[in-house]
């Protein structure tokens, strides 16, 4: 699987991804560190246990992370089958099953990786320009836990996306959804919101699990012309 996997990688020249990861960051990190201040004297977020410039970062790389797993889905998987790609692939040897677990495996482990670094980037940045006061635990147990655990999640309920992009064979669509994603997961209307809500992300995490099983279900036997 693994070596399906490196496969997926080299064909779809990761090294771009690569370099798009770090300009997202980069791009992130100025922008945090830039209101890093008023972030600092905020204290909105503390009655919930988290300071303004934990969440401000989390929602920030999330948001990105999310959109960038759902073009990384489109490229991979969706594509395949909107340039018909996908037969020449299915005619190998190989369980069809398997070729699709590894493009999806391909996206997940890239974007889960990368959005642990990213965060770990900025962390590491606001500790070091000292805006972050004692809010930033780096040397925690809980806090990398807590940043794992939240990387796993956003990058999972992605996969909501790449079902509604295999069934439309639309690269678009698997992004829009992305995009969709985002706003019911990241955004508010006034003071509601549903990304401090276990229930609703449970709910997403089971429909992404669905969403997989579905888009390789008789993966084996579909005509997928």
């Amino acid at each position: 699987m693994f070596e399906l996997i490196k496969l997926e990688w080299k064909k779809h020249r990761t090294s771009k991804y690569i370099r798009n990861a770090v300009i997202t960051t980069a791009i992130l990190l100025v922008f945090i560190v830039g209101m890093a201040g008023e972030l600092a004297a905020d204290t909105t977020m503390e009655a919930y246990g988290r300071s303004s410039i934990n969440a401000s970062v989390d929602l920030f790389v999330n948001m990105c992370y999310i959109v960038f797993t759902g073009v990384m889905l489109a490229a991979f998987v969706v594509g395949a089958y909107e340039k018909r790609t996908i037969n020449l692939m299915f005619s190998y040897p190989i369980s069809r099953k398997k070729i699709l677990l590894s493009k999806m495996f391909a996206v997940w482990i890239f974007n889960f990786a990368a959005m642990v670094v990213s965060k770990g980037v900025i962390y590491a940045v606001l500790l070091i320009v000292n805006v972050s006061g004692d809010t930033i635990q780096f040397m925690s147990v809980s806090f990398w836990l807590d940043i794992l655990i939240g990387s796993a999640a956003m990058v999972s309920i992605t996969y909501i996306a790449l079902l509604i992009g295999v069934k439309m064979k639309s690269s678009k669509a698997t992004i829009i959804t992305a995009v969709i994603i985002v706003c019911l997961t990241q955004g508010n209307i006034g003071t509601y919101t549903l990304k401090d809500s276990l229930s609703f992300y449970l709910i997403l995490l089971l429909l992404s699990v669905f969403s997989v099983f579905l888009a390789i279900y008789n993966a084996e036997t579909k005509d997928v012309m």
